[in-house]
């Protein structure tokens, strides 16, 4: 029986360290928790993901222009944030295993366990004192007197002595010069977020660029969150990277571009190859938005840890300009001289976790099939994002062979991602391959010699042909233009 959709993660783990794609980090030294490398085919497909995301965005359209700011900021930009004050998580540990948790988790997980015994009623009303919390004592100690009077117990150890919950601040501080210390008032943070990058380098790129009201701003980078609970492989890590996009607009015109932006990700996604019915855009409800937000949306993929946010669409409003404006005290208003008006312009964000977005890749792309007895894995993703777009294989280890099959590597390398493979039998190296997300495989025979033609064989249905040493360039090409991907 084929299987199209994943029920667990652990099968694209295994796979990701068996093929190089991604490696746990300091793994010799028993590895860092939530901390993950990439390897060689990790390396290229992320590479090719962020490529089609700027080709989107920078490429497609012509008023949005990049940046590529320091992951090292001035404190004061983290204070006007509000990063600083709230960015924090409710933490409380367990006293005899020394772990530590997010509280409204453990809640959250206790609500779950009484649905699945059967006692909804309970469920509905933990949920609603859930929903509740810090409006009766304050946050802390809302979720403490939950924990305690449900005695929800520590999931590792089973025991019930817990420390009292205390806000976490998620950003990691660090020194900056020699002089300093992380205790300084002036100790400075690794980001927690790329798009304060943009907006403190709103009026630099507006003055620069020669852009108007609308115009956006993106930028690929790194982020860090001193994460409390960080789980399920690269879907939340502690160093990862972001691609985001802050659109600035003209207030009033804010709700038109937040509905047009959203409608344009979902398009994406489906473009770089990602199911339909996989993908769900999911509205944050008016109780539930963050403060500087007007409007906000998760795009959600079927992950096998069920629907999760891949990425966010969100009216952030004119909050982190006039901020940025208040502790700066540098304008950050824009001028219409058609209108003759002065604003602080509202924006628009898309912001996706590109690690996550691999993840959903590889998930989406995952199929185990029966071939003649056998299970094939594959990974059926779109072909410009292959990290291997096409292996050369000379049918065995003659000079002659070998010398043809060199020659295509290196006429086809110029264009496409290629790897020559001679080792092992045809079966083998296809299996290989296929187990790489390679979409075309070329073998090179003694007929060729004679005709200069190859065999390509195509990853998804393993069809072949027999096309002219001259026309493999078209054929990969078209092949990558019309690929669609299978439904199920």
């Amino acid at each position: 029986m084929a299987v199209t959709h994943l029920d667990s993660l652990d099968k694209i783990v295994s796979l990701s360290k068996a093929r190089g794609i991604i490696f746990q980090s300091s793994d010799i030294y028993g590895g860092l928790g939530a901390v993950y490398d990439y390897g060689p085919l990790g390396v290229e497909l992320k590479r090719n993901l962020q490529q089609a995301w700027w080709d989107e965005m920078t490429r497609r359209h012509d008023n949005i222009v990049g940046v590529d700011a320091a992951i090292f900021m001035h404190p004061k930009v983290w204070e006007a944030s509000g990063h600083v004050e709230g960015f924090n998580d409710p933490m409380i540990d367990d006293k005899q295993s020394k772990k530590r948790y997010r509280a409204d988790m453990l809640i959250e997980q206790q609500i779950e366990k009484l649905k699945s015994d059967g006692k909804q009623k309970q469920a509905d009303e933990l949920q609603e004192k859930l929903d509740t919390a810090g409006s009766r004592k304050g946050l802390c100690e809302d979720l403490q007197e939950l924990i305690l009077e449900n005695e929800i117990r520590a999931p590792d150890s089973g025991a019930f002595d817990w420390t009292p919950v205390r806000q976490f601040n998620l950003m990691f501080k660090t020194q900056f010069g020699a002089a300093s210390s992380a205790d300084d008032d002036d100790a400075v943070y690794l980001r927690p977020e790329t798009a304060q990058g943009i907006f403190v380098n709103y009026k630099n790129v507006l003055d620069t660029s020669r852009q108007k009201i609308p115009f956006g701003i993106a930028q690929i980078g790194k982020a860090f969150r001193n994460e409390v609970v960080a789980r399920q492989f690269v879907f939340r890590m502690r160093e990862f990277e972001q691609m985001e996009m802050q659109y600035f607009v003209e207030p009033g015109t804010d709700e038109k571009h937040y509905e047009e932006w959203l409608k344009k990700r979902l398009e994406w996604f489906e473009r770089i190859g990602i199911r339909n019915e996989y993908l769900r855009a999911e509205d944050h409800p008016e109780d539930k938005l963050a403060h500087y937000a007007r409007a906000a949306a998760d795009i959600q993929y079927k992950f096998p840890i069920g629907w999760q946010e891949v990425e966010g669409v969100h009216n952030r409003t004119d909050f982190d300009l006039s901020r940025h404006q208040e502790y700066s005290g540098k304008k950050m208003e824009y001028f219409d001289q058609a209108k003759g008006e002065r604003y602080v312009p509202y924006v628009v964000e898309t912001s996706i976790g590109l690690d996550r977005c691999l993840l959903m890749v590889l998930c989406d792309a995952y199929r185990e099939e029966e071939v003649e007895g056998e299970t094939r894995t594959v990974l059926k993703m779109h072909p410009k994002l292959a990290p291997i777009q096409a292996g050369i294989f000379p049918l065995i280890k003659k000079p002659e062979l070998k010398e043809l099959a060199r020659k295509i590597e290196s006429d086809l390398q110029e264009e496409y991602s290629v790897f020559y493979d001679e080792s092992g039998s045809i079966g083998k190296r296809y299996r290989r391959l296929d187990e790489a997300g390679t979409p075309f495989c070329i073998t090179v025979d003694f007929d060729g010699l004679e005709d200069q033609t190859v065999t390509i064989r195509y990853r998804d249905d393993m069809k072949q042909d027999r096309v002219s040493v001259d026309r493999l360039d078209e054929v990969i090409r078209e092949g990558i233009r019309s690929w669609k991907p299978e439904t199920g």
